[in-house]
């Protein structure tokens, strides 16, 4: 039997596409951490460079859905092309800022203007997958190589941008991560072939995707991953501290990513017989038992296996949610409900982050691992109780029963 994801590669047409994508969205993974490293490069304040992130992020997450409902309205090169040129000029007026001292506003607001106009490359390419193989055995695949190229692109993003920052001049790291997105984003848009039609009036006139109960359900597993993903970024590092080992600190946000990857590769070569509402489910009970023992792991070595096993789940919630977004709104909104879930996702980081480290400063590392167990198990309940709301329309019906 062929391996599947070599299949849907050898879609046409597919292969520049997927790699000017995952040009185009290392950045997402880059330019917050490098903005950190160099306002504290600057200013000697991980705080100011912390807070200057955190609202790329805010923006990034609010602008998500309305970049997504204009590329449905006037198709994805038309949407890309502006914004990009919003986020380099964003991005001309952020380095200056910094390096010149300017007024502290102007480098929030260059900040926040960059972050709501990075280019949503990650949830464009899973609309083109779902053009292309609508209907097929190889959408959910497909679906499952981008949530794991998504976590590749956020081992191999801070690794990159951590090293161009230190080593080299400081704004290395943020120039390298601008250009990146420019650069991956007008490749994608370059890849004509492979861009769904435009659905205008529809898609303008048409319900929003937010509207769609299950939507709503999916948003909610979106902002309870993202706590999840948050929660861990900052406990793990606490953890390593607390053990005498912040060297590992790295190894351990990777061990997490590994777990994913390798689920993700897993779940999506797989012919799934039970329906998609079932098995996300299932995935989110799995997550909420497996992130258990975090609470009670006291060393750093026993700590990596249990942290690869907890990511396990991670990948299947979201290839999962993604693929029942795109069966639950008319293909007029898809790209729309695609950055619903990322918006979510991006909430769920800042306040998964912010809760952990108040755990951490008030009851230790191990403790904050129970806000990532209280947002899967709040999960897991809100789907295992709207199974009905994540019913796949009748119009559906004939995709094959993998795809359901």
């Amino acid at each position: 039997m062929p391996n599947p994801y070599l299949h849907v590669l050898r879609t046409p047409h597919a292969l520049p596409m997927v790699l000017a994508a995952f040009v185009g969205r290392l950045p997402l993974s880059m330019v917050g951490l490098g903005s950190v490293l160099l306002i504290a490069s600057e200013t000697g304040s991980y705080g100011f460079g912390g807070a200057v992130a955190a609202t790329g992020a805010v923006t990034t997450a609010v602008s998500g859905p309305l970049i997504g409902r204009w590329a449905d309205t006037h198709g994805q090169r038309r949407t890309l092309l502006p914004v990009v040129a919003v986020f380099v000029a964003a991005g001309c007026v952020f380095l200056p800022a910094v390096k010149n001292d300017w007024p502290t506003w102007t480098v929030f607001a260059s900040a926040g203007v960059a972050g709501a106009c990075i280019p949503p490359v990650a949830s464009m390419i899973r609309v083109r997958w779902t053009h292309l193989l609508r209907g097929t055995h190889r959408l959910p695949t497909a679906l499952a190589m981008e949530s794991v190229v998504d976590e590749f692109v956020f081992i191999v993003g801070p690794v990159l941008v951590t090293f161009l920052s230190t080593t080299g001049h400081a704004t290395s790291g943020v120039v390298t991560a601008f250009v990146l997105a420019v650069v991956g984003s007008l490749l994608f848009a370059a890849q004509g072939r492979t861009e769904p039609p435009p659905h205008g009036h529809e898609a303008r006139s048409g319900p929003r995707a937010i509207r769609s109960p299950g939507i709503r359900v999916l948003f909610v597993v979106g902002a309870a991953v993202g706590a999840v993903l948050g929660t861990l970024e900052i406990a793990l590092v606490a953890f390593a501290d607390e053990s005498g080992a912040m060297s590992l600190s790295g190894v351990l946000i990777a061990a997490l990513a590994v777990g994913s990857m390798a689920s993700g590769i897993g779940w999506g070569s797989v012919h799934w017989r039970h329906p998609l509402r079932q098995r996300l489910s299932v995935a989110l009970v799995l997550l909420t038992v497996l992130s258990l023992p975090l609470l009670f792991v006291g060393n750093v070595w026993a700590m990596i296996p249990f942290v690869v096993v907890a990511g396990v789940a991670v990948s299947p919630s979201l290839i999962s949610s993604f693929t029942l977004a795109e069966l639950l709104v008319p293909r007029s909104a898809t790209t729309e409900a695609f950055t619903w879930i990322g918006t979510a996702l991006g909430l769920g980081v800042a306040v998964g982050a912010s809760l952990a480290g108040w755990v951490v400063d008030t009851a230790g590392a191990n403790a904050a691992f129970t806000v990532a167990t209280v947002a899967a198990a709040v999960a897991a309940v809100v789907v295992a109780s709207c199974q009905r709301l994540l019913h796949v329309p009748a119009e559906h019906a004939a995709a094959p029963a993998m795809a359901r």
